[in-house]
């Protein structure tokens, strides 16, 4: 019983001195006795400790472990192509960690112990599953690494079953790449079937078009209504031109006071050398009937046969004028009859003058008459002009669609790492210079922490009874 030390109680009786001392003196009596037992309980229990750890350490199979680390690059990749005429097919592929809801890592370390990975590296090696083991997958925080390890007897076997696994992963992911390759491929062929079904369903309207109205495209209808507005433009300068023209032939007509008709015939009669010489002899006839009628009277022989020998060349010179001029003797009678010097350029001015406003004449017609028949043609053109600038519009719309479905389908081909992100190997498979199990150095430290452990447990068995004495003779121990 222990007694409180309380203002109120009693104290404590002192031990006896006596009785004390002889618990001491039977205590290391007794150690001798207790000696064998704890030599023999030590002996034993290291027996216990060492026997098996020593045995496990002689009997158990080298084992060596190969380690391979593997990454996984953070970027995406993109690629964009533009072809003139064609379209435009861009592929990107995102981040591999640019999603929280998914981490590739956690999936490439699933792939890496899958059954048909394991099986495949076994099937390489020529060796049972059982015997290749499951490889062990370690992924490191805050990185992109990838560790696994493989086991083997002999340090070049622990290698090849690293590299054999390795082989089978990247063949497995360039399997499950090319999959997802030809799925997406064979879901956009029917989108192209229905591109292309629809190029060749407007191409034959367009043909159709062409055939039935002559229309060839919307270009050949916008130059004929380019060269129909060029005509109405020349048309109005022609007309100016033709009035400036006849303007001056008739104010050159008015000073001549003969028309263009007359001075042709006046230039075409004076150029005859027959008439020439017959004016001439007019001349020469009217001097001497000047001549005679001076010097004799009206009457007499002389001037007679002067006025007659006159009148024969005048004669002469109109059936002459007629016959070269076509016109009559009325019109020839206002001809002039002096055309030479300054007159007889005047003259040939004035046909000249007419010729070209009988030349811009006819061209005015001839643009008007064009002016027509391209109304015409444009009239008979304009509603299938309309349609046919839809059709190639469509057709634009459905090639377009048609170039960049199969760009698509095309550029999602180098697209193969979209679902399943680039891996690289960083570390190839080690091989290992000591083997991993079993671990002789953590076998002989828990040998001899299990000793230590011992022989401190015996220990304290020990130094029990001196313990004991030590607290019994404290103030305040149990009686």
């Amino acid at each position: 019983m222990i007694s409180l030390s309380l203002p109120f109680a009693r104290k404590p009786r002192p031990a006896k001195t006596g009785v004390v001392r002889r618990v001491v003196m039977g205590g290391r009596l007794s150690d001798l006795k207790r000696l064998p037992r704890y030599v023999a309980t030590a002996v034993l229990g290291g027996t216990l400790i060492w026997a098996p750890l020593l045995g496990y350490l002689k009997t158990a199979p080298l084992s060596y472990r190969s380690t391979t680390s593997l990454i996984m690059p953070g970027s995406g990749a993109s690629a964009s192509m533009n072809v003139n005429g064609i379209g435009q097919a861009t592929s990107y592929a995102n981040s591999a960690f640019a999603s929280n809801a998914v981490s590739p890592t956690e999936t490439y370390k699933r792939l890496l112990g899958a059954d048909r990975i394991v099986d495949a590296a076994a099937a390489s090696l020529n060796i049972k599953r059982a015997e290749l083991g499951q490889p062990r997958v370690r992924l490191v925080d805050q990185t992109s690494l990838i560790h696994f390890e493989t086991t083997g007897r002999t340090p070049e076997a622990a290698q090849a079953r690293g590299d054999a696994i390795l082989a089978a992963f990247f063949t497995e992911l360039d399997a499950l790449r090319a999959d997802e390759v030809d799925t997406r491929q064979d879901s956009g062929l029917q989108a192209i079937a229905d591109y292309r079904a629809s190029v060749a369903d407007t191409r034959k309207q367009i043909e159709a078009l062409q055939t039935s109205t002559g229309l060839l495209s919307v270009d050949q209808y916008d130059v004929l209504l380019d060269r129909h507005l060029d005509l109405g433009d020349k048309i109005l300068i022609q007309e100016a031109n033709l009035n400036d023209r006849a303007a001056a032939t008739t104010a050159l007509e008015m000073q001549l006071g003969l028309d263009a008709a007359a001075a042709a015939a006046t230039l075409k009669l004076f150029a005859d050398g027959a008439y020439i010489a017959l004016l001439e002899e007019i001349g020469r006839t009217e001097v001497a009937l000047a001549e005679a009628s001076a010097r004799y009277g009206s009457a007499h022989p002389k001037v007679e046969a002067a006025k007659s020998a006159r009148d024969q060349a005048t004669s002469a010179a109109l059936s002459l004028a007629q016959s070269v001029t076509g016109l009559d003797a009325q019109t020839l009678s206002d001809f002039e009859f002096a055309p030479d010097g300054a007159r007889a350029d005047l003259l040939a001015e004035l046909v000249r003058m007419q010729v070209e406003v009988t030349g811009a004449t006819e061209q005015l017609a001839t643009l008007e008459a064009q002016r027509t028949d391209g109304q015409k043609a444009l009239n008979r053109f304009a509603p299938a002009a309309a349609k046919m600038k839809d059709l190639e519009r469509d057709f634009s719309v459905a090639e377009a669609l048609f170039a960049s479905a199969i760009a698509r389908a095309q550029s999602s081909k180098s697209d193969i790492y979209a679902s399943y992100p680039l891996v690289q190997v960083l570390e190839n498979p080690s091989l290992p210079a000591k083997p991993s199990s079993p671990n002789r150095k953590l076998a002989l430290m828990a040998g001899i922490a299990a000793t230590l452990m011992l022989l401190i447990s015996l220990a304290m068995g020990w130094i029990r009874i001196a313990l004991i004495s030590r607290l019994m003779s404290k103030p305040g121990a149990p009686t």
